[in-house]
């Protein structure tokens, strides 16, 4: 039995869902099924059944799933304190972050601290706005980075970043060309939108209401999980979407989109850290490397 095996085990018990796991874990599906698969033989034991499109856990399962998190709760407890001498930064470091982040701005951040710190084992896994308050908040990461309104009362925050928010359409759009779009043009456009949590959707909710039109005032053509997927249909003319600048401008430079509106709101990123938890001396350094300039963090409150 190996502590790879152990993190395979809990993901997928977790989210009751393989394929969710490798996807956060960033492994293939293969792989899991095969770590899961190599416990049940080697043991002799069933630790999922299948229901629907879900895995649940057996009896079995449930009673190891308490015994799985405890060792590699220790472990993780064990590289901490060999790494925790006061000039060596090293050990894991668990970052759960929003998917606009972790694909556009957070790599280059992780490279460059990783350079510094080559004993750092970041753990790094993704999610919508909401998901990531909701993991620091619980524990199960110590640093969260999201943009976007979010309720965390046990969280504190920090600006670590920021980006713009950006109306996009295909080149063929029959408002392609207009920078001056009134609030009853905005109402009456069909948009592709982030599904309910991300900062994304909630950041346009702002924007629109700061021009006198609600959120569900609009024509929602498709809702989506993923800006990769809102940008394919965008480009295929299924609509208007408010997108990251990290996302829209390569998009917009190469002629695939047009920008109906340069920026619709100008938003900050912020880190999460948990209020009431002593954080790791990893944490510490890497909140201290995105930090810019000298702020203090400040709790969180539902904008």
């Amino acid at each position: 039995m190996t502590l790879e095996q152990l993190r395979i085990f809990v993901a997928v018990a977790e989210r009751q869902h393989v394929t969710r796991a490798a996807v956060d874990l960033g492994l293939t599906q293969s792989t899991v099924s095969a770590a899961v698969r190599a416990l049940e033989e080697r043991h002799d034991v069933r630790l999922f059944d299948r229901v629907g499109r879900r895995v649940v856990l057996t009896e079995a399962g449930r009673l190891f799933l308490d015994e799985a998190r405890a060792v590699l709760a220790r472990v993780d407890l064990a590289v901490r304190r060999l790494g925790a001498t006061a000039d060596h930064v090293a050990g894991p470091l668990r970052i759960r972050a929003s998917r606009t982040i972790a694909a556009h701005w957070l790599p280059e951040r992780l490279v460059a601290f990783r350079a510094r710190h080559p004993q750092v084992e970041f753990r790094l896994t993704i999610g919508n706005t909401a998901s990531v308050a909701r993991a620091v908040e619980e524990g199960d990461v110590e640093i969260g980075l999201v943009e976007g309104a979010i309720e965390a009362p046990s969280a504190t925050r920090l600006r670590v970043g920021h980006d713009r928010l950006v109306l996009v359409a295909a080149p063929g759009h029959p408002l392609a060309g207009r920078r001056d779009l009134a609030a009853a043009d905005l109402a009456g456009l069909d948009w592709v939108l982030r599904e309910a949590g991300s900062g994304t959707r909630s950041e346009l909710a702002a924007a629109l209401a700061r021009r006198g039109v609600a959120l569900d005032r609009l024509q929602v053509a498709l809702e989506l999980p993923s800006n990769e997927a809102i940008l394919e249909a965008v480009g295929f003319g299924g609509g208007v979407a408010a997108l990251s600048s990290l996302v829209a401008d390569p998009a917009i430079a190469s002629g695939r989109l047009v920008a109906l509106a340069s920026t619709l709101a100008e938003r900050d990123f912020h880190l999460l850290r948990h209020a009431h938890r002593t954080p790791s001396r990893v944490a510490e350094a890497f909140h201290a490397a995105l930090r810019p300039g000298d702020q203090s963090a400040e709790p969180i409150r539902f904008q």
